[in-house]
Order: C-alpha cells, then sequence, then structure tokens
C-alpha cells in the first residue's frame, strides 16, 4: 500500500529548533483559522463545546442523499472497515474536526467506505451529486476512482503519495518521497559532503528512489558513488552494506526506507568500512519514535514537513476523540482547510474550481506550505531534521510559504 506517511500512532518526537526561516508570505485566513480554533477553551470535563451535528455523514444504501441543495457536496473516500479502517477512521477524524474548527457550514461532507468495494463507492458518491471526492488512500485504488469521477468531470484529492496516480484531474496531497530526497541531499551537499552512496528497499518505492537520488546529487553538483538494493532482512542489509563499501569512499550515505531498516542499516555500513559517512535519510523516518534512542543513528539528517502545528492539532484531536491521531491524519485536516479556502468563491451547485487547485501561491495547513502543479503533483515546504537522543532537532527550517515572481 503506498500511502503519504506510514500508518503510525501518536505525535513524532519532540523537536528543537537552531534557526528560524523568515515569513516570505502569510497564508493568513487558513493559519489564522488552524490557531485560533487551538486557542479553544476546553472545559474541566476534557470535551470540546460542541458545535453543531457531525458533518461527516454515512449514507444510508436505501437512502439517495440529493435534498440538500445549499451547501457544497464533497465526498469523502476511506476504508472505514477492514485491515485499513484505524488509518481511515484517523482521516475521517481529522476532516471533522477541520469542519468544526473552521465552523464551516457551507461544505456537507459525506463518507464512502471503500473498503466495501472502490468502484461501488466512487460510483454512489458521483450519483449522490458530489463536486468533488477527497480520498481515497491507497494508491492502487485512485485509478479505479478516476476512471468513474473523471468522465463525471468531478476532481479528485487523494491522500496517496504515489505519483504515477496523479493527473487526469487527480491531484495527490500524500508527502512525495522525491522532494524529501532533494531537500536533505543539497542541505547535505551545502555542508561539505560531495560523494554520495544510496542504500534503497527493493520495491517500487527504493526504485523511484534510487533515480531520485540520482537526480538530486548530479542537480546539486556532486557524485555519486554507488546505490544498492536491500529487502530489508539482516542478511540483505549485510550483502547490502558491503558491496556499498567496496564502491569506493563517499561523505554520505542516504538509506531510503523505514526507520526500522535503517537503524540496522547504519551499524552494517560502519563494521564494514563506511566508517564516517553522514548518514541520510527520507520522511518516512518521522513516523518512526524509536529512532532517537538509537544510538548508532544518532546524527543522522532527513527532511519532513515541520510539526510545529501538528503537535497542536494532536491534543485537540486526543481531546475530541480520547485517541491519539496517525500522523497521515493531518492530511484529512488539510485538505478541509483547502477546500473551505476554495468554496469562498464556489458557487453552490457548480462544479468544483479545479484551477483555483493550482494557485502558484499555494496553500498552508498542518504540515506547512504546499502547491499543486497542473500533472496532479504537490510541492511541499520541508524542514531539515538531526536525529538525537530522544528528539529531532531542527536544522534549517522550513519556509512558510512560496516566492511567487
Amino acid at each position: 500500500m503506498n500511502i503519504a506517511i506510514a500508518a503510525t500512532a501518536g505525535a513524532p518526537q519532540a523537536r528543537t529548533s537552531k534557526s528560524q526561516s523568515p515569513f516570505a508570505r502569510l497564508f493568513a485566513l487558513i493559519m489564522v483559522v488552524f490557531l485560533a480554533a487551538c486557542s479553544t477553551v476546553v472545559p474541566k470535563g476534557g470535551q470540546m463545546p460542541d458545535k453543531g451535528p457531525p458533518p461527516v455523514e454515512s449514507p444510508d444504501p436505501g437512502n439517495v442523499v440529493m435534498g440538500d441543495n445549499d451547501r457544497h457536496r464533497v465526498a469523502l473516500l476511506l476504508p472505514l472497515t477492514g485491515p485499513d479502517a484505524e488509518v481511515g477512521q484517523s482521516i475521517a477524524n481529522a476532516t471533522t474536526l477541520a469542519l468544526l474548527d473552521t465552523r464551516n457550514v457551507s461544505i456537507r461532507m459525506t463518507s464512502y467506505d471503500t473498503a466495501l468495494g472502490v468502484d461501488a463507492a466512487v460510483r454512489k458518491a458521483v450519483a449522490d451529486g458530489n463536486k468533488l471526492i477527497l480520498g481515497p488512500l491507497r494508491s492502487d485504488d485512485v485509478v479505479a476512482v478516476a476512471n468513474v469521477a473523471g468522465p463525471a468531470k468531478v476532481p479528485v484529492i487523494s491522500f496517496s503519495n504515489d505519483i504515477g496516480a496523479a493527473g487526469r484531474n487527480v491531484f495527490l496531497m500524500g508527502h512525495l518521497p522525491n522532494q524529501s530526497i532533494d531537500r536533505v541531499v543539497k542541505y547535505s551537499f551545502a555542508q561539505g559532503q560531495k560523494r554520495f552512496g544510496g542504500i534503497v528497499s527493493k520495491d517500487v518505492y527504493g526504485q523511484r528512489a534510487s533515480s531520485n537520488i540520482t537526480n538530486s546529487v548530479r542537480a546539486a553538483g556532486g557524485t555519486l558513488v554507488s546505490i544498492q538494493e536491500s529487502d530489508g532482512t539482516a542478511a540483505s542489509i549485510e550483502a547490502a552494506t558491503k558491496r556499498l563499501a567496496a564502491a569506493g569512499a563517499m561523505d554520505a550515505v542516504l538509506i531510503a526506507d523505514s526507520g526500522r531498516v535503517a537503524m540496522t542499516t547504519v551499524p552494517a555500513l560502519r563494521r564494514n568500512g563506511v566508517k564516517t559517512a553522514k548518514i541520510l535519510g527520507t520522511d518516512r523516518w518521522n513516523v518512526d519514535n524509536s529512532l532517537g534512542a538509537n544510538v548508532p543513528i544518532r546524527g543522522a539528517w532527513f527532511a519532513a514537513v515541520p510539526d510545529a502545528t501538528y503537535r497542536q492539532y494532536a491534543e485537540k484531536y486526543r481531546v475530541r476523540f480520547a485517541r491519539a491521531p496517525m500522523r497521515i491524519s493531518s492530511l484529512g485536516y488539510d485538505s478541509v482547510l483547502l477546500v473551505a479556502r476554495v468554496a469562498q468563491n464556489w458557487k453552490i451547485g457548480t462544479a468544483f474550481p479545479v484551477a483555483r487547485l493550482t494557485d502558484a501561491d499555494g496553500f498552508s495547513g498542518i504540515d506547512g506550505a504546499f502547491r499543486f502543479f497542473t500533472n496532479g503533483q504537490s510541492e511541499r515546504m520541508l524542514e531539515v531534521l538531526e536525529v538525537q537522543a530522544g528528539k529531532y532537532a531542527t536544522l534549517d527550517a522550513a519556509p512558510k510559504s512560496f516566492i511567487v515572481k
């Protein structure tokens, strides 16, 4: 399953910042709404004040919901039952929280369970008159959704990060791995690392990461020594690190795999001859709370979305739903902020103004600044972090917005 961030519960490790980037431009509407909502007073009972009926509704199979002509119809396609239900429900909860926080009464969001059949879910969503689809989660479900939504001229904002799913009016909210790799490689090169190596997973993610590393190193002006594949097992990691060490000296090694695999790979690199190379990672590390407790990996760098606002969101989520959010759920919250902003100039009953999604100024939310391109892919502002004892420290802060010339 390709999703934007691995489905790990709880907030990421605490981060400290060594530098702050100045605001290039404020996305005032979106962030003011969120920050104002964050200051809501919580009663002693621990429950947030009720701001109206739950906005996310599940359709009755025997009753097509078509009578509401005074609100924008938006469909939420997620797995709400089955093996991915916990992830899907966390995203759905986040969209509910966003609607409550923004106090938006112009959007009616209806949830459709893709675990019961994605084709049936999207056909029902289109038949019910929804003008925009948020979801699905799985990249392999995006094609099925696009095949129905496309001819109906209903745009899709998916939570996937699989660039192969973008296009045909399908936009990706997911954090794209190539941007994390490019950010940390460029930062590493600027700090003096010129010769790079890589260890990548033996799957589609690894194949794309290998291409991303190659392109990023060349664009930075560095030298790519070698990239080796590993399937994550101890034997495979050992063999891959030996091959990499034999390829020649290098200043930095990027491990494009999970934090768990990285914690096994770093010691293997050290004992097989790559003694001093700086260890680099991707945003997949951002959901692994055990990295800071692993001594060999301390000092490694990786790039990810900023977390300061996420921590505020996670606390609000815990208060309302009595559990920690999945890290990926922030995409659900931000998708609603995005729709709420666009809805200000969206006439009820008309097609969603999809051209607004590619506004060069972009948007801002829990995961920082982001914008979409016409090919459906997104661009995000990332920060560079260092793994330290029990925490991630910000070495180079993410810009707050895009500078439009």
